[in-house]
């Protein structure tokens, strides 16, 4: 089999394994699994570009692998044999927050006349800027939350929590669950977003490579 050239990441938290595993990595130190490699029960799992969305938490490492063994599975690759290198430290608290608000901000206009998910992304701005307090951020988030929960939205509700599952929810919540997270909840209105979901993932990433990169 070919090496895969592409670029890898790890997902972390405090360089901890956080989507399976508690695993403490070391920079540049080699971690191997014996056994066969099953994809989400043995190996070790690392991100493409693409998959990044679907598994962003409060850190982004570039990884590399060794070996023949690279199995593609979904949105994850499986290896035997893999190191983190390099901290993205672009990837922040601040910036998890302010790309959540940028995400969700590409659909707030789905809540027509109803500004306070408008308002939750707003306050989330200034909060990952300094500028606002935890008290307000609470108080966006509740309401963009109860705009969700309003019954113009109840029929939408599960499949919004369902669609909503790409970086501006994923980010947020990596962020403390700030006020874009619900706001992107308020703001999927389930078949609208799954029309243009490919569109937007690809666009979601796109931002986010940039943002990782500059």
């Amino acid at each position: 089999m070919e090496p895969y050239t592409g670029k890898l990441f790890k997902v972390l938290a405090d360089q901890k394994s956080c989507h399976g595993g508690d695993h403490t990595w070391t920079p540049g130190k080699w971690v191997k699994v014996e056994g066969e490699l099953v994809p989400c029960r043995r190996g070790i799992h690392l991100c493409r570009e693409q998959d990044l969305i679907d598994w962003l938490g409060s850190e982004i490492w570039a990884a590399e692998y060794r070996g023949d063994e690279f199995i593609v599975h979904e949105n994850k690759v499986v290896v035997r044999e893999a190191r983190i290198v390099t901290k993205y430290e672009n990837w922040n608290e601040c910036t998890q927050r302010l790309i959540a608000c940028d995400f969700a901000e590409k659909v707030v206009h789905l809540c027509g006349d109803d500004l306070r998910p408008a308002e939750a992304i707003r306050v989330s701005r200034l909060y990952a800027r300094g500028q606002a307090t935890k008290e307000e951020l609470a108080a966006a988030w509740a309401a963009a939350r109860a705009a969700a929960r309003d019954a113009a939205w109840a029929t939408a509700w599960d499949a919004a929590r369902d669609a909503a599952r790409g970086a501006a929810w994923a980010a947020a919540r990596a962020a403390a669950r700030g006020a874009a997270w619900a706001a992107a909840w308020a703001t999927a209105r389930g078949a609208a977003w799954a029309t243009a979901r490919g569109e937007m993932r690809k666009w979601q990433t796109e931002q986010l490579i940039a943002l990782l990169n500059k």
